[in-house]
This record gives C-alpha cells, sequence and structure tokens, in this order.
C-alpha cells in the first residue's frame, strides 16, 4: 500500500508499509532519497598464538560485563545533571545527590564489588566515554573536591586512575570496536 504526501512543491514522502520514502523533485526529475546505517568495518583479527586470541576473548568477556554499568553511568549523569539545573538552593542539590547516592548504592554495590580490577579499569574508561567527564570529575562535580581526592586515593592503591580518559583512537581502540559491536548486535 503506497501512500503519497507533498511536503512542499519540490519534496514528497510516501510510504510503502511502515517505511518512509523520500523524493526530491528538481526540474521535473525525481531523485528518491534514503538513508542507511552507518556500517563499521573491522579488521579480521589475527592472533600470534593462542595466548593472545585468549586475552582477546577474555577483554570482550570483561567489556561486556562492565558496558552495561556505564551506560547506566550515562543516563545516571544525564538525569542528576538536569535535575540539579531546576534545584534552586545548595541544599536541595545535596539532599537530591545524597539520595542518588543511598539508591545508587543499595541497587548496585553488591553487584559491583564483584568486578575485577580489570573489569574496573575498564569501566573507569567506559564512563569517561558515555558521559564525556572522568570518573573523578563526576566525583568532584557530585559530591566535592575532598570525596573526590578520597576516591582517587583509594583507586591509586589498587593501580587504577580516576582521572583517565577513553582514548578511541589510541590505546582503547579494541575496547571502543568491542562497545560498537555490542551497540550494533554483533555480539
Amino acid at each position: 500500500m503506497m501512500v503519497w504526501e507533498l511536503n512542499g512543491q519540490d519534496t514528497i514522502m510516501f510510504s510503502v508499509g511502515l517505511v518512509p520514502v523520500y523524493a526530491i523533485i528538481h526540474n521535473g526529475d525525481t531523485a528518491f532519497l534514503s538513508t542507511i546505517e552507518e556500517v563499521n568495518v573491522f579488521p579480521d583479527r589475527e592472533f600470534k598464538n593462542k595466548r593472545d586470541m585468549r586475552r582477546y576473548r577474555k577483554l570482550i568477556y570483561n567489556v561486556k560485563r562492565v558496558y552495561p554499568y556505564a551506560k547506566l553511568a550515562g543516563e545516571k549523569f544525564r538525569v542528576i545533571d538536569s535535575t540539579m539545573a531546576t534545584l534552586k538552593t545548595e541544599r536541595q542539590q545535596r539532599e537530591y545527590i545524597n539520595g542518588v547516592e543511598a539508591e545508587i548504592k543499595d541497587r548496585y554495590e553488591e553487584e559491583l564489588k564483584k568486578l575485577t580490577i580489570t573489569q574496573g579499569r575498564i569501566l573507569i574508561k567506559l564512563i569517561d566515554r558515555e558521559t564525556g567527564h572522568t570518573s573523578y570529575e563526576l566525583v568532584q562535580q557530585l559530591q566535592g573536591n575532598f570525596r573526590a581526592f578520597l576516591w582517587q586515593t583509594l583507586a591509586r592503591l589498587f593501580g587504577s586512575n580516576l582521572k583517565w580518559t577513553f582514548d578511541a583512537e589510541g590505546e582503547d581502540i579494541l575496547v571502543n570496536e568491542i562497545v560498537i559491536m555490542i551497540e550494533k548486535g554483533m555480539l
């Protein structure tokens, strides 16, 4: 079933079933427009030995394990950021942050305690990827300088750093590829 609709003098839209199709009419010629999803092409992974293959598979496992938490952190940060902008007093903001912190601790503390150090390091970087801010900056913004310093000190004791950034073109290229494959449903 085709449904035609005129959107302007030189543009038309019609649908074939549930799929909208657009066309531009210019000087009596009709040119159909189409949008396609972005396609990511990754190189075939060639491993020097079984050890490298196992390490890559372990990286996939670790990213799949922590990526949902990073996505959640990004969503939570956007909600918190927009809500904080509407709160007028510092007291309201502090009470809101304390409530959100308690909610997050109740829901995710036990699960996050079970992460390995490697998974924690990946999570720190993925949080930067999802929010555009390092974990240190997020803690500093929401909890203050002193709490950010305390969490950074604790992270450094375990060989991590809350100030790590995500480098999609450099050292984190494999993690970025894995995340894209997860988002596209390839993993």
